[in-house]
């Protein structure tokens, strides 16, 4: 499971966003703490992967805690931290950038958008496991990939990004069981066939499994399974 803070200063929205970390598959809500000294002592107390941090804390700012962050030792190293702000400035986005936050959510938003985040950011821990051997060049690709919504690389002619993340989304979530191309239509608002040419984009990447289903007469129906990378 991946150990997740939340750094809230309005309690009702602090519970809420803790409620929204256990709704989704992998993480699990640790604490939620309204100020930033208050998370850094939390982190040095215990080990926490992932820090969903509001950037107005009544005694300290989200970059004061992620520069603090950054300097202290032990657990502290291994945490990441993504952004759940209003802030807008793009001042602000960059200095985010520059201190590692790895995702940035905008207030207000909905569920599914806030289960993309989380979602992206474990495909992201998952392509960067320890594995034998170096790691490739493809490895470290596929990770920034997951982060920032880039799936499948260049799209063939024809096919939208929009509609790719939303075929992406619904075989996450229908993991493992899978989908055909017509459940995916139907689910995504497209013909069968338009399903399909997106299904197949993601298995010529490698980003989903292909299988046979058999049942009733006629051929075989494909049953498309998300293989849980970027």
């Amino acid at each position: 499971m991946i150990t997740t803070l939340v750094v809230e200063d309005d309690p009702r929205i602090a519970d809420a966003h803790a409620q929204f970390v256990d709704r989704v598959p992998g993480f699990t809500a640790v604490g939620a703490v309204h100020r930033g000294r208050e998370a850094l002592d939390f982190v040095e107390r215990e080990a926490v992967d992932l820090v969903l941090l509001d950037f107005y804390l009544p005694d300290m700012t989200g970059l004061d805690v992620c520069r603090a962050l950054r300097t202290r030792r032990g657990t502290a190293d291994l945490t990441d931290v993504i952004a759940v702000t209003s802030a807008r400035d793009a001042g602000v986005v960059r200095s985010v950038v520059a201190h590692g936050v790895v995702q940035y959510l905008m207030k207000p938003f909905a569920f599914a958008a806030f289960r993309d985040k989380l979602e992206r950011y474990a495909d992201f821990r998952r392509e960067l496991v320890p594995r034998a051997g170096a790691t490739a060049q493809q490895d470290v690709d596929r990770a920034f990939a997951a982060l920032r919504g880039s799936v499948g690389g260049p799209l063939p002619k024809g096919l939208s990004a929009t509609t790719l993340e939303a075929v992406v989304g619904h075989l996450r979530r229908a993991a493992p069981a899978g989908l055909s191309a017509s459940a995916v239509g139907e689910l995504t608002g497209v013909s069968r066939v338009t399903a399909r040419r997106y299904l197949e984009h993601l298995a010529a990447q490698g980003l989903a499994g292909r299988a046979p289903r058999y049942g009733g007469q006629g051929r075989p129906e494909h049953v498309y399974r998300w293989a849980g990378r970027g």
